[in-house]
């Protein structure tokens, strides 16, 4: 019931991420980082099937659950990735400050000015 409806949310968020990560502020490519976390985290725990009062303990002599109940595993696993997520927006966040300081701005366009001239240029595609 809930899966189709978290399935267009991650899609969304997918979708957002995308837009901010497409973008030439730090900032706003900070967020999509952020917001692409979270999509995965999404994704992850959809697929962790969702269902409600049903929590997943196998009864004594039994072998398994007496319910489809949902999946912890990928519950743990975002547990995880939410803590490592919020690490590494900590860092992303002191570095975009750092470089504010800096130069100035928080336009990876400006930024690019601020390389010396003597040193060749960065490759721009792949």
């Amino acid at each position: 019931m809930m899966e189709p409806a978290l399935a267009a949310v991650v899609v969304v968020y997918f979708l957002g991420s995308i837009f901010l990560l497409t973008s030439t502020n730090l900032i706003r490519i900070l967020l999509g980082v952020a917001l692409l976390g979270n999509a995965a985290n999404l994704t992850i725990f959809t697929a962790g099937r969702l269902t409600r009062e049903v929590p997943p303990v196998i009864p004594e002599g039994a072998m398994q659950p007496l319910a489809q109940t949902a999946n912890p595993l990928p519950q743990a696993l975002i547990l995880t990735a939410i803590v490592i997520a919020f690490a590494l927006f900590a860092f992303i966040l002191v570095l975009v400050y750092r470089s504010y300081q800096e130069l100035g701005s928080e336009n990876v366009d400006r930024m690019r000015e601020a390389e010396p001239l003597e040193y060749p240029r960065p490759p721009e595609g792949y």
